[in-house]
């Protein structure tokens, strides 16, 4: 037996057969072609292939993991159709005469390694967005693709890395979970392997692709981020033993629903979901969660060639305090910058992006932005329980211009004879140690706050969150971390204010009872984490 440790992306027992995920790419050559025209058409034909092929993966990854995952495979089909890009391709086969194959080749190794080079985080993404399309155009030049399965046995895929298409195309049916040797658990194929509810670890390293081959026995432990190869008797009876607990677990969780969230003491506490679009309130309502703890407003910009409109962020709103029928919808104004980029906003390339101009500061920069998406939220509020939630809070002076122009837009709708609701609550995101260490300050000027543990980690331990290479310096249960969440709590009780916790720390069932024991009173979770959550509250005795 050889065991290999990657790092979990996705808990879940799998154990069968390996097969190594293959792909049929075509060597790429240097040709001298004499009509450089017919040549283009060759590109043109390929490129309208590939743009069918995408549009096919987003419409099946809208089904299965969402609008949010699926933008992905719209920014791909963005980057087919990007200016600089085509040109550079175009000059290479007419300058230099060559096949098409070759020019693509040569442009997408010029664009990924100018991408992997620059500091910002969403742009060096970027990189492997460039090969994946390049990729997918040479191989409809040459008519290579991946290999076709056909074989309909279970298997565990195994591959140096996936890129999201790959993982969109996994059939489902047939994968018991995946194992690749790079990667990071930040990645979109991560994100997508999550939602998707396939086992995974990534990670696993080099050595680990020199120690497999197809057929072979594994089994993967997506907990802990271990992959035995060939694994001895024992090991697949714990293994197994623990696949049946965790498959029980699930079933048992199921009889959670409706049930209150109680302590075994008595203490209630809410449980809520984290959506990032109107289309996952049906996951949220499927949960059983008690509200909508994060409505992550920035996807309605990051789905958008433009601006949206006061009209269309309205309509969003609406529709989702609608459909939660009088539970609480919690919306975070739009969350843009660090690693969320939007072109049309036009930010400058900054150094530090996740340390510069994002989140409420572009909203206090551009006040236009920010008045446009109040009103938007302040006209739904007739139709439903909203609380609206700032995020990147650093000082009182912030809270002030925020709750001042948050006046200035309920005075302008009733001058307008525009209903909205006179009890939305106000809150704020405690995600910089700087708003934990002023929250005695800050408490008594909202109704609420809300801790971003993701950002709250990175800066108090000045750990890059986009950064593969500093994953094992992360410690999320680190005391700097719990003691900054601590003095929220106190100081948000001791003003009157109630506190939550919507990051990922929050799903964190080995931290359930700390939370509990600091005064947490609500935790907002993935909608498949709710009733997994609600168990460890119902299993929790504070009077001990």
């Amino acid at each position: 037996m050889t065991v290999f440790n990657g790092k979990g992306v996705y808990g879940a027992i799998a154990l069968g057969k390996i097969s190594v995920f293959k792909r049929r790419e075509a060597k790429v050559k240097r040709v001298h072609v004499e009509d450089t025209q017919a040549e283009l058409k060759r590109l043109e034909e390929a490129k309208q292939r590939s743009v069918e092929q995408l549009q096919q993966i987003y419409d099946k990854a809208l089904r299965e993991v969402g609008e949010a995952n699926a933008q992905i495979f719209e920014i791909h089909i963005m980057m087919i159709d990007d200016d600089d890009y085509n040109d550079s391709i175009q000059s290479i086969i007419e300058t230099q005469s060559v096949n098409a194959e070759y020019a693509v080749a040569v442009t997408a190794d010029n664009f990924a390694e100018m991408f992997a080079s620059m500091e910002d985080a969403y742009m060096q993404a970027r990189s492997a967005d460039v090969k994946d399309i390049s990729n997918r155009i040479i191989g409809n030049l040459s008519d290579a693709g991946a290999d076709e399965e056909t074989d309909n046995e279970k298997v565990i895929i195994c591959a140096d890395d996936l890129a999201p298409s790959e993982t969109v195309l996994l059939d489902k049916d047939r994968v018991l979970a995946f194992v690749t040797a790079f990667g990071s658990s930040n990645s979109h194929t991560a994100i997508l392997a999550r939602n998707m509810n396939i086992p995974a670890v990534i990670g696993a390293g080099e050595e680990f692709l020199n120690a497999i081959k197809d057929g072979t026995f594994a089994a993967v432990d997506g907990y802990t981020g271990e992959i035995f190869i060939e694994p001895d008797e024992q090991t697949v009876e714990r293994l197994e033993k623990k696949r049946c607990e965790d498959e029980d677990k699930k079933r048992l969780l199921q009889e959670l629903k409706g049930k209150e969230n109680v302590t075994l003491d008595g203490k209630r506490i809410n449980i809520f979901a984290n959506i990032g679009g109107v289309d996952h309130i049906g996951a949220v309502l499927a949960s059983d969660a008690g509200g909508i703890g994060l409505f992550r407003s920035e996807f309605l910009y990051l789905e958008s060639s433009d601006y949206p409109t006061e009209e269309q962020q309205f309509a969003a709103y609406k529709k989702v305090l609608e459909s939660m029928a009088g539970k609480k919808v919690i919306i975070r104004t739009l969350d843009i910058g660090a690693d969320k980029q939007v072109d049309y906003f036009g930010l400058a390339k900054e150094d530090n992006p996740a340390l510069g101009f994002r989140a409420i500061r572009i909203c206090l920069t551009r006040p236009e932005i920010f008045k446009t998406q109040l009103r938007a939220l302040y006209r739904a509020s007739a139709f439903g329980n909203l609380g609206i939630m700032f995020p990147m809070i650093t000082s009182v002076s912030e809270l002030e211009k925020i709750k001042a122009v948050c006046e200035e837009v309920k005075s302008s709708l009733k001058q307008e004879g525009i209903p909205f609701s006179d009890s939305v609550e106000l809150g704020i995101m405690i995600e910089t140690p700087a708003a934990a260490v002023i929250s005695d300050r800050l408490a008594p000027m909202v109704d609420f706050f809300s801790v971003g543990t993701n950002d709250l980690t990175q800066y108090t331990l000045a750990c890059d969150r986009q950064n593969a290479a500093i994953e094992p310096f992360v410690d999320t249960h680190h005391e700097a971390i719990l003691r900054l969440i601590e003095m929220s709590a106190k100081n948000a009780h001791a003003n009157g204010a109630w506190i939550g916790i919507c990051g990922e720390l929050a799903a964190d069932t080995t931290l359930t009872e700390t939370f509990l024991r600091m005064g947490i009173d609500e935790l907002s979770v993935s909608p498949t984490f709710v009733l997994k959550v609600r168990d460890a509250v119902r299993k929790t005795d504070l009077s001990k």
